[in-house]
């Protein structure tokens, strides 16, 4: 009996470490939107800096992550929820990572806007990020504290998200043609439009594995459950 509460508690606690590695990521890849946005609203050039900076760090801790996930799966070969707080924490962890590469490219195309700003259409994209961001830390909070309605809510509002990103491709497209000599800031912005709606993307992935960590429902791939 001493001996199964002793595997118990060592699976929990190497469980514990992997959240904590987890938590870690999204807390940096968080930061790492806001640096992404400050320089390109602001011409923050340190937050550019910043931002491209926390790359290695949080790839760092993706692999760490990814690494001690399978030690864990190997070492207690886990079953049924455990087995899901897992597999979902890995995959949460690969999200993180990708939301953080969004950023860093947001940071480099917004170095390459420098001090050349296009008011109206930036303001456009600054709308697109607030809501980019809540969306990426509501479906943090969604997993982190294991919440299935707020999770489901989620998926909805990254359709939103999409919308809004083929909207602004769509004036951004017009501008170009009515003023070709600011053809690479708006291609810029473009692209920067898309990179946050890959990050509602990779949001709402975080919102799915939420869901499959609890109830064990695949969104992704309804047909198939663990």
């Amino acid at each position: 009996m001493s001996e199964t509460k002793h595997i118990l508690t060592d699976f929990g606690d190497a469980l514990a470490a992997l959240h904590a590695d987890a938590s870690m990521m999204a807390s940096l890849t968080e930061r790492s939107l806001q640096n992404a946005m400050a320089c390109l609203l602001h011409c923050d050039q340190e937050a550019c800096v910043a931002t491209i900076a926390d790359e290695d760090e949080i790839d760092a801790l993706e692999q760490k992550v990814d690494g001690d996930g399978v030690e864990i799966l190997v070492r207690f070969q886990p079953v049924a929820s455990d087995l899901r707080k897992v597999i979902a924490t890995m995959r949460f962890g690969n999200n993180l990572e990708r939301v953080a590469d969004q950023a860093t490219k947001i940071a480099r195309r917004g170095r390459k806007l420098g001090n050349s700003r296009i008011l109206s259409e930036t303001k456009s994209i600054d709308l697109m990020f607030l809501e980019a961001r809540i969306l990426f830390r509501d479906s943090v909070s969604a997993f982190t504290n294991s919440d299935v309605d707020l999770a489901h809510s989620l998926l909805k509002r990254d359709r939103k998200l999409d919308e809004v990103s083929r909207l602004i491709e769509t004036q951004l497209t017009k501008q170009i043609v009515l003023h070709p000599e600011q053809i690479s800031d708006r291609l810029n912005l473009i692209f920067i439009a898309r990179h946050l709606e890959r990050v509602g993307n990779h949001a709402k992935n975080i919102a799915e594995d939420a869901i499959y960590a609890v109830v064990a429902e695949g969104i992704r791939h309804p047909n198939n459950s663990l």
